[in-house]
C-alpha cells in the first residue's frame, strides 16, 4: 500500500511540475537529490558497519549477555504467560537486548521468534494476547543505550558531535517503554 502512496505523491509532483512549465526544475531536481542521496548512502554504509563492529565486540565479549541477565527478572515481572515458558522469554530478551545495543537488524529474527513462542502459548489463536501486544509495545518504545543508527545518520550528514544526543535519547526511551508498559498493563484490564 505504501509503494502506491509514494508512487501517487511522486506522479502528482511531477505532473503539477510539468503542467506549470517547471519540467526543467524538476528534472534538475531530480538529478541533484539522487547524487546527493547516493553520497549521503554511502557515507551511512560506512559509519554502520564500524557501529555494527562495535557492537559485534560488544556481543562478543559478553556485554549483551550481561545485559540480558540484568532484564531477565523484569521480565518475568510483567510478561505473565511468556514468563513461564524460557523458549519465548529466551527470544524476548535477546530481541530487547539487541534493540538495546542498537543491533536492529539483529534483533529482527529475535522479535519473529518471540512472537511464535507467544502464539505457540496463546489460548486464542490468531489473537494477540496480553504478552504479545507488551512485547510490540517494548519493541517499539525499546530504551536505547547505543542508539546506533541515528549517531550513524547524524554523522553522515556532517554534524560536529553525531552522539551528543544519547543521553536524551535514554532518558526518552526509558520514559517511553515505562509508559508503554504502564498503559498495557492498565488497558489489560478492560480488554
Amino acid at each position: 500500500m505504501i509503494n502506491v502512496i509514494w508512487f501517487f505523491i511522486l506522479a502528482i509532483g511531477i505532473g503539477v511540475g510539468l503542467i506549470t512549465g517547471r519540467g526543467e526544475v524538476v528534472s534538475k531536481s531530480i538529478i541533484t537529490t539522487a547524487g546527493s542521496t547516493v553520497e549521503f548512502v554511502i557515507k551511512l554504509v560506512g559509519i554502520m558497519c564500524i557501529w555494527c563492529g562495535v557492537m559485534r565486540i560488544a556481543e562478543k565479549s559478553g556485554l549483551t549477555e550481561k545485559l540480558a541477565k540484568l532484564l531477565r527478572p523484569i521480565l518475568k515481572l510483567i510478561f505473565k504467560e511468556a514468563a513461564k515458558d524460557e523458549k519465548a522469554m529466551g527470544a524476548i530478551i535477546m530481541n530487547l537486548t539487541a534493540n538495546m545495543m542498537g543491533l536492529s537488524n539483529a534483533a529482527t529474527p529475535f522479535g519473529i521468534k518471540a512472537m511464535e513462542e507467544m502464539e505457540r502459548l496463546n489460548t486464542n489463536k490468531g489473537t494477540a494476547s496480553n504478552d504479545m501486544s507488551l512485547f510490540l509495545v517494548l519493541n517499539a518504545a525499546c530504551i536505547q543505550l547505543v542508539p546506533t543508527t541515528v549517531i550513524a545518520v547524524r554523522a553522515a550528514s556532517g554534524s560536529q558531535n553525531p552522539g551528543e544526543f544519547i543521553i536524551p535519547a535514554l532518558i526518552a526511551s526509558t520514559i517511553a517503554a515505562v509508559m508503554g508498559v504502564v498503559y498495557c498493563k492498565i488497558l489489560e484490564r478492560y480488554f
